[in-house]
C-alpha cells in the first residue's frame, strides 16, 4: 500500500483547479463555460486524484471548495471508477479513509457520501479497509470519529443495506452482525447526533430483517420505547417511523407491545413538532391496512378521533393559505402546473380509476394525513365512530365568528372524509347535511367554499342515488346550480375544486344532467373565457367528463353552438408544440365518441392536425432542429387516442380521411414503438381501424399482425400488460373482418394467449377477458387449424368464458366455440362439463342463430353420450348450472 502514496499534485494544477471550483459554486458564473472546462480536465488520467486530495488535504482552502472537489469527485467515480487505473483506485480509498473523523462537519458528510457510492461500486470484498477504519473510528470514543464513521454507515445502509448482510472472505463475521450490537448501544448515548444515525441505520433493516436484526429484535423495541420522549425531534420522528414500518412489514413483533406502542403513538400525534407528529399519523392508516385486529384501537378512539380533527386544522404555514388569496387575475407560473400524465387507452373492463381524494395541492402535510387516517377509521369502524365524532363537527360549525374559520373548513372536511365509511349512519340526515353545506359554498372564505365543493363531491353517489326520494330532485339542482356558481368564482383555488366536484358529480349523475345541459354548458364555456392555464386543464376534463356522462344527447345543434366554436378557436391559436394542446385533444377525444357522427362536420381538420402532430414528433425523435421542436411522445399518444376517438365516433365516416392520409405507414411505426403507451395507443387504434375501414390496413395487414402477435410473447405480457391487452384484442377485432388472411399468425397467437388462460393468477381482468375473445373469433374463422388443438385449452378457455358479461364479443367467442367443436366433436368430449358450464353462462343469449348453433351442440353431445354418459355428465355440475343449460332443450 505504500505506493500510492508517491502520487503528490503539482501546485499550478491544485491552482487552476481550485480557481475553477470556485468559478463552479458561485451563483453568477458562466456555468456552461465551466462545465466545458470541467470536462476537459477531467481527461486527465489524475484529475480525481486532485480531487480527492483537496476534499482531504485542502486545509486552507474553504469548506465550499473542498465540499465541490468532494461532489465532483462522487459524480467522477459513478462513472469512471472501475476504468480507472490501480494506482488511482488506491490512491483515493486511501485518502477517504483517514477523513471520516474530519473535524468539520461538513466534510465528513462529505466524505461519508463519497465513501457511501464507492462502496456501491466495489461492495465489501473490494474495500475491507473500510469496515476495519469505520470499527476504529466506532470504538474511538471521539465524537467526530463516531459521528463520521455512523455517517458513512448510515448512508451505505441507505442505499445497499443487504450488502452488509453477506459473508465475505477474510472476515469472520458478516460486517452487519459486527456493527450491529455497537449501533444499538448509540441508542443510549448522550449524542443526539449518533442516537438519530443509529435510529436511522437499524430503520433501514426492519424490510430486509438480517438475523442480526431478528436476534436483536427485544433490545431494539426496549431502545424504541427509551427514545420515545427524546428530547430531539429528529428522533421522535425515527422513532415513530420506525412503529410504522414494524407495523406494516412484520405486524407479529408488534402484537404483544400493540396497547402501548398505541399509546405512545398518540401522544406523538400530538407532538409539538409537526413533522414527528405526520409521522405517528401515519401509524393509523398502516394499522387498519395490514388488517389489525380492529379492537385493538377501539378503546383509543374517544382520544385519537379529536386528536386528528385538531390535527386538520390549517397550520398558519400551509402554503394552501397564501395560494387561497389568489384571484383569477393572477396569471399562473409555470411551477404551479401540475405534471400532468396522459393515461393511454385500453380496451376492456379494467379502466383507471381517479384518485378523488386529492386534495387541491400536492403537498403531503399532516392536515392530510389526520384527514386520510379519519377516512381509513371510518371504513374499518364505520358508524361507530359517529358519537365520538358528530359533537365535534357540530361545535366546529357553530363557531360562525371570522376568527373560527378554519375551525369550521376542518368541521366540513371531516363530513367529507367520512362520507364513504359511515354512509349508512349519515344517509338518513343527507337532507340535513346538504342543506348545511350549500350555503357555505357562498362562504366569504375561499378555502371554504373549496372545502365545501369537494365534501359534496365525496356525496354525489348517495346524492343520485336519492333522487326519487322527496325532495331528493330539489337537493340534486341545487347542488348542481351551486357547484355551476363556483365554478365561476373569482378564486382560482375555488374554481379547481368546483370544477373537479362538477366532474365527480358527472360521472355519477349521467343521463339525469340531460335536462340541464344548456345551463351547464353555459357556465363551462363562461368558465372557458376566463380560466387561467391550470383550471383550464380541469374544466377540459369536465366538459370531457359530461361528453362520457350524456353521450350523444350531446349532439344537437344548439349544445354544439354553445361550446365547439370557443374550443375550435383554441384549438386553432395553439402551436404543434405547446403542451396545452394534450386536454384540449382528451377533451375532443371524448366529444368525439359522444357526438358519433355529429362530429363529423369538425372531423377533417382535427383528423389532419392528429396525423401532422404525430408526423412530426416522429421527424423531432430523430430531428429535433428540422421538425423545430423537441420530442414529447405524449403529442403522439393524445393524437392516436384521438385518432381512436374519431373512429369509434364517425364509425366508417372515418374512411374518406384514412384513405387520403398516410396514416397507415405511421400507424405501424407507432405499434413498433420502444414506448409501451404508444404501442399501447397505436393498437387500441388498429383495432379500432380493424372495425370501421379495414380495408385500407390491407397493404401492410401481415406486418401488423406480426407486430401485434409479438406483444403476446410472456415476456412481453410481464413487461406491458396494457399492451398485451390492447395487441390481443386487436387481432381479435382484424380476425373477423378479415377471415381466413388471419391464418399465418394462429398459432403463434394461440400459443401466446393458451398460457394466458391457463394462469391467470396477477393478470388483470381485461387481459384474460380478451384472450378468451380472441381465441374465440379465431376458432370463428379459422376452426380447422384451432380444431385440432382444443383439448390444450378448452377447459381454461371456458372457464374464461364464463367470466365474460353478455355482449356481442361474447356471442364472437362463442360461434368460435361451436365451430370449433362441430369440426371436431370427439376432441372436446372430456372438457363437456366445462362447455356446459360457460353455456349456462348466459343470462339471455340475444342472436337466435347463435343460441340455435348452441341447442345443437349441447343436444349433439347428449346423442352421442347417451342418456346416462349425460347425465353422469349432468351428475358433476351445480343443479342451478343444470337448470339453465334446460333453455337449450337438453
Amino acid at each position: 500500500m505504500a505506493a500510492p502514496a508517491l502520487w503528490q499534485p503539482q501546485e499550478q494544477g491544485l491552482r487552476e483547479i481550485c480557481t475553477l471550483l470556485e468559478a463552479h459554486i458561485s451563483p453568477n458564473s458562466d456555468q456552461a463555460r465551466i462545465w466545458q472546462q470541467l470536462q476537459h480536465y477531467s481527461q486527465f488520467p489524475d484529475f480525481n486524484n486532485y480531487l480527492v486530495f483537496l476534499l482531504a488535504r485542502g486545509e486552507g482552502k474553504s469548506i465550499e471548495v473542498r465540499q465541490a472537489a468532494g461532489l465532483l469527485l462522487k459524480n467522477n467515480l459513478r462513472a469512471t471508477f472501475s476504468s480507472m487505473p490501480l494506482p488511482s483506485q488506491q490512491y483515493i480509498k486511501s485518502e477517504l479513509l483517514p477523513c471520516i473523523g474530519a473535524t468539520n462537519r461538513a466534510i465528513r458528510s462529505t466524505v461519508g457520501t463519497v465513501i457511501s457510492v464507492l462502496f456501491q461500486i466495489v461492495r465489501v470484498a473490494g474495500w475491507v479497509e473500510l469496515f476495519q477504519a469505520l470499527h476504529k473510528c466506532l470504538d474511538s470514543n471521539d465524537l467526530d470519529h463516531m459521528e463520521g464513521a455512523m455517517d458513512a454507515i448510515y448512508k451505505i445502509c441507505e442505499d445497499v443495506p443487504e450488502e452488509l448482510d453477506i459473508d465475505v472472505p477474510g472476515l469472520p463475521e458478516r460486517p452487519i452482525n459486527v456493527f450491529m450490537p455497537r449501533i444499538l448501544q448509540f441508542f443510549q448515548s448522550p449524542h443526539a447526533s449518533l442516537r438519530k444515525l443509529a435510529l436511522g441505520c437499524i430503520n433501514q433493516y426492519i424490510v430486509v430483517m438480517p438475523s442480526a436484526l431478528y436476534m436483536s429484535m427485544d433490545q431494539y423495541v426496549q431502545g424504541l420505547f427509551n427514545l420515545a420522549k427524546d428530547p430531539s425531534a429528529d428522533v421522535r420522528k425515527l422513532v415513530c417511523s420506525a412503529w410504522v414500518q414494524l407495523i406494516e412489514v412484520r405486524p407479529s413483533i408488534l402484537e404483544p407491545h400493540q396497547k402501548n406502542v398505541t399509546e405512545l403513538i398518540l401522544q406523538a400525534n400530538k407532538d409539538s413538532d409537526d413533522e414527528v407528529a405526520l409521522e405517528a399519523c401515519e401509524f393509523w392508516s398502516a394499522y387498519c391496512d395490514v388488517s389489525m385486529p380492529p379492537e385493538g384501537l377501539r378503546e383509543f378512539l374517544p382520544r385519537l378521533i379529536p386528536t386528528l380533527l385538531s390535527n386538520m386544522v390549517y397550520a398558519d404555514d400551509d402554503e394552501s393559505l397564501a395560494d387561497a388569496e389568489e384571484d383569477e387575475s393572477f396569471p399562473d407560473r409555470d411551477q404551479d402546473l401540475k405534471p400532468r400524465f396522459h393515461a393511454s387507452r385500453l380496451h376492456g373492463s379494467e379502466t383507471g380509476e381517479d384518485d378523488d381524494d386529492d386534495d387541491a395541492v400536492n403537498v403531503w402535510n399532516l392536515r392530510k394525513c389526520s384527514a386520510a387516517g379519519l377516512d381509513v377509521l371510518s371504513n374499518v369502524f364505520g358508524d361507530s365512530i359517529l358519537p365520538t365524532l358528530m359533537p365535534l363537527i357540530e361545535q366546529n360549525l357553530a363557531r360562525t365568528d371570522d376568527d373560527s374559520w378554519k375551525e369550521r373548513e376542518t368541521a366540513v372536511l371531516s363530513l367529507g372524509a367520512i362520507a364513504e365509511g359511515c354512509i349508512a349512519g349519515l344517509y338518513p340526515y343527507l337532507p340535513q347535511i346538504v342543506a348545511f353545506l350549500i350555503p357555505l359554498l357562498d362562504d366569504k372564505f375561499p378555502l371554504i367554499r373549496s372545502i365545501t365543493c369537494w365534501t359534496l363531491s365525496r356525496y354525489s353517489k348517495f346524492i343520485v342515488q336519492s333522487l326519487d326520494h322527496p325532495n331528493g330532485r330539489e337537493q340534486f339542482d341545487k347542488i348542481l346550480m351551486g357547484l355551476l356558481r363556483r365554478i365561476l368564482d373569482t378564486n382560482k383555488r375555488v374554481q379547481e375544486a368546483a370544477c373537479s366536484a362538477f366532474a365527480t358529480l358527472e360521472e355519477e349523475a349521467a343521463e339525469e344532467l340531460v335536462p340541464h345541459l344548456e345551463v351547464i354548458l353555459q357556465h363551462l364555456m363562461c368558465a372557458y373565457g376566463k380560466y387561467q392555464r391550470r383550471n383550464l386543464r380541469i374544466l377540459y376534463d369536465a366538459l370531457g367528463t359530461l361528453a362520457d356522462a350524456v353521450g350523444a344527447e350531446l349532439n344537437q345543434a344548439k349544445y354544439l353552438d354553445i361550446f365547439m366554436p370557443p374550443l375550435i378557436t383554441k384549438w386553432q391559436q395553439l402551436q404543434n408544440s405547446d403542451k396545452d394542446l394534450f386536454p384540449l385533444l382528451e377533451c375532443f377525444t371524448s366529444i368525439a365518441q359522444a357526438l358519433g357522427p355529429g362530429f363529423a362536420q369538425f372531423a377533417e381538420p382535427v383528423f389532419q392536425r392528429c396525423i401532422n402532430l404525430i408526423q412530426s414528433q416522429q421527424l423531432a425523435k430523430i430531428d429535433p432542429t428540422a421538425a423545430g421542436a423537441l420530442y414529447d411522445r405524449e403529442f403522439i399518444v393524445c393524437s392516436l387516442d384521438l385518432l381512436s376517438g374519431l373512429a369509434e365516433g364517425l364509425g366508417a365516416g372515418i374512411e374518406s380521411l384514412v384513405a387520403q392520409s398516410n396514416l397507415r405507414d405511421l400507424l405501424l411505426q407507432c405499434c413498433m414503438d420502444e414506448a409501451a403507451d404508444v404501442r399501447q395507443s397505436a393498437l387500441a387504434l388498429l383495432g379500432d381501424l380493424s372495425r370501421v375501414c379495414p380495408i385500407h390496413l390491407h397493404p401492410r395487414l401481415q406486418e401488423f399482425l406480426t407486430v401485434a402477435a409479438k406483444q403476446l410473447s410472456p415476456q412481453s405480457v410481464k413487461d406491458a400488460v396494457s399492451v398485451a391487452n390492447n395487441a390481443c384484442w386487436a387481432i381479435g377485432e382484424l380476425a373477423i373482418k378479415i377471415g381466413k388472411e388471419i391464418e399465418p399468425v394462429v398459432i403463434s397467437v394461440v400459443s401466446c394467449l393458451v398460457p394466458i388462460l391457463k394462469s391467470p393468477e396477477g393478470l388483470n381482468k381485461s387481459l384474460i377477458e380478451n384472450s378468451a375473445i380472441t381465441l374465440g373469433r379465431l376458432s370463428w374463422v379459422c376452426p380447422d387449424i384451432m380444431a385440432p388443438h382444443m383439448d390444450h385449452f378448452m377447459q381454461a378457455w371456458c372457464s374464461a368464458l364464463c367470466m365474460i358479461r353478455d355482449d356481442f364479443e361474447k356471442e364472437d367467442a362463442f360461434h368460435g366455440l361451436c365451430a370449433m367443436v362441430a369440426a371436431n366433436p370427439s376432441g372436446a368430449v372430456g372438457s363437456l362439463a366445462y362447455i356446459c358450464q360457460a353455456c349456462a353462462s348466459w343470462t339471455e343469449i340475444k342472436s337466435e342463430g347463435l343460441h340455435s348453433e348452441v341447442c345443437q351442440i349441447l343436444n349433439g353431445y347428449k346423442q352421442l353420450l347417451g342418456n346416462s354418459g349425460w347425465e353422469q355428465c349432468m351428475a358433476t355440475l351445480e343443479p342451478a348450472v343444470v337448470q339453465r343449460l334446460a333453455r337449450y332443450g337438453v
